[in-house]
């Protein structure tokens, strides 16, 4: 799920795991998304930089739009429901989870919402693309008058 968002934000991640090797998967993602999210805090604040970003991004009939600002009040507001799917043989939304912990940790309002869509992995790619994109936006620098 995140690499898709880092293609499109023009960035490499890597994250590392470190300590428990007996993991349940669903608590991976948690760490991922934490990882990701403190990572990304500097960057999303930085001197000059916009701070907040959007995208709408279609992958096949899914269109996703995505809004987020760092604002240092972590919130998620979505519309999308995906806690009947499975998601690499994972039960429950773990799009949503990830979302969550990735919002609190970066300190973002990040506002997810399914414009259309019927596949679960188009719609997960669409979310994710969207999201990269999103990020890219909020990390540039602001532009300034007569640039």
């Amino acid at each position: 799920m995140a690499a898709t968002g880092q293609g499109r934000a023009s960035a490499r991640v890597n994250i590392a795991g470190r300590g428990e090797t007996n993991v349940a998967p669903e608590a991976e993602i948690g760490i991922a998304a934490r990882s990701l999210g403190e990572a990304l805090a500097a960057p999303l604040r930085a001197e000059g930089a916009r701070g907040h970003g959007s995208a709408v991004v279609p992958a096949d009939e899914a269109l996703a739009h995505v809004a987020l600002e760092a604002s240092g009040r972590p919130l998620l507001v979505s519309n999308v429901d995906l806690s009947q799917a499975r998601i690499a043989g994972l039960a429950g939304d773990l799009a949503a989870r990830f979302l969550d912990e990735f919002a609190q940790a970066a300190g973002l309002t990040l506002h997810v919402r399914l414009v259309e869509g019927r596949d679960t992995q188009h719609v997960l790619e669409a979310i994710f693309k969207a999201l990269g994109v999103a990020l890219a936006q909020a990390c540039r620098p602001r532009r300034r008058a007569g640039e």
